[in-house]
Protein backbone atom coordinates (compact mmCIF):
# COMPACT_ATOMS: atom_id res chain seq x y z
CA UNK A 1 0.00 0.00 0.00
CA UNK A 2 1.18 3.42 -1.03
CA UNK A 3 -0.67 6.61 0.18
CA UNK A 4 0.28 9.68 0.12
CA UNK A 5 -0.52 13.50 0.26
CA UNK A 6 -0.18 15.71 -2.89
CA UNK A 7 -1.36 18.88 -3.75
CA UNK A 8 -5.07 19.24 -4.68
CA UNK A 9 -5.30 19.83 -8.46
CA UNK A 10 -7.93 18.12 -11.16
CA UNK A 11 -6.33 14.98 -11.05
CA UNK A 12 -6.44 14.63 -7.09
CA UNK A 13 -9.67 16.75 -5.80
CA UNK A 14 -9.32 15.53 -2.40
CA UNK A 15 -5.25 15.86 -2.05
CA UNK A 16 -4.42 12.11 -1.79
CA UNK A 17 -2.96 9.78 -4.11
CA UNK A 18 -2.78 6.07 -3.82
CA UNK A 19 -1.77 2.48 -5.07
CA UNK A 20 -3.03 -0.38 -3.45
CA UNK A 21 -1.88 -3.98 -4.77
CA UNK A 22 -2.12 -7.31 -3.73
CA UNK A 23 -0.27 -9.50 -5.73
CA UNK A 24 -0.24 -13.40 -6.20
CA UNK A 25 2.42 -15.54 -8.29
CA UNK A 26 3.78 -12.59 -9.37
CA UNK A 27 0.50 -10.93 -11.12
CA UNK A 28 -1.66 -8.61 -9.92
CA UNK A 29 -5.21 -9.84 -8.28
CA UNK A 30 -6.61 -7.17 -6.85
CA UNK A 31 -5.56 -3.01 -7.12
CA UNK A 32 -7.02 0.41 -6.33
CA UNK A 33 -4.89 3.53 -7.68
CA UNK A 34 -6.29 7.17 -9.03
CA UNK A 35 -3.50 7.09 -11.94
CA UNK A 36 -3.30 10.42 -13.93
CA UNK A 37 -5.82 10.51 -16.07
CA UNK A 38 -7.65 7.76 -14.90
CA UNK A 39 -9.15 8.49 -11.57
CA UNK A 40 -10.04 6.77 -9.34
CA UNK A 41 -10.94 2.74 -10.39
CA UNK A 42 -9.99 -0.65 -9.13
CA UNK A 43 -8.72 -3.92 -10.48
CA UNK A 44 -10.46 -7.22 -10.20
CA UNK A 45 -10.09 -10.28 -11.87
CA UNK A 46 -8.28 -8.54 -15.21
CA UNK A 47 -10.92 -6.38 -15.27
CA UNK A 48 -10.96 -2.56 -14.31
CA UNK A 49 -14.31 -0.67 -12.67
CA UNK A 50 -14.46 3.30 -11.30
CA UNK A 51 -14.56 3.05 -7.61
CA UNK A 52 -15.67 5.66 -5.48
CA UNK A 53 -13.12 7.22 -2.87
CA UNK A 54 -14.63 8.66 0.35
CA UNK A 55 -11.37 8.89 2.63
CA UNK A 56 -8.52 7.22 3.42
CA UNK A 57 -10.20 5.02 5.80
CA UNK A 58 -12.65 3.60 3.50
CA UNK A 59 -10.51 2.97 0.61
CA UNK A 60 -8.13 0.96 3.15
CA UNK A 61 -11.13 -0.74 4.31
CA UNK A 62 -12.24 -1.56 1.10
CA UNK A 63 -9.24 -3.19 -0.34
CA UNK A 64 -8.51 -5.17 2.86
CA UNK A 65 -12.57 -6.54 2.53
CA UNK A 66 -11.79 -7.32 -1.23
CA UNK A 67 -8.13 -8.92 0.29
CA UNK A 68 -9.91 -10.94 2.54
CA UNK A 69 -12.73 -12.05 0.50
CA UNK A 70 -10.41 -13.38 -2.05
CA UNK A 71 -8.42 -15.35 0.53
CA UNK A 72 -11.27 -16.76 1.50
CA UNK A 73 -12.78 -17.95 -2.03
CA UNK A 74 -9.05 -19.21 -2.84
CA UNK A 75 -7.12 -20.80 -0.17
CA UNK A 76 -9.78 -21.45 2.91
CA UNK A 77 -11.89 -24.24 3.05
Amino acid sequence: MKIWSVPVTEDTPYGVKYSLVYIVDGERVIGYDNERGKGDHKHMNGEQAPYQFIDVDVLVEDFASEVEDFIGRHYES
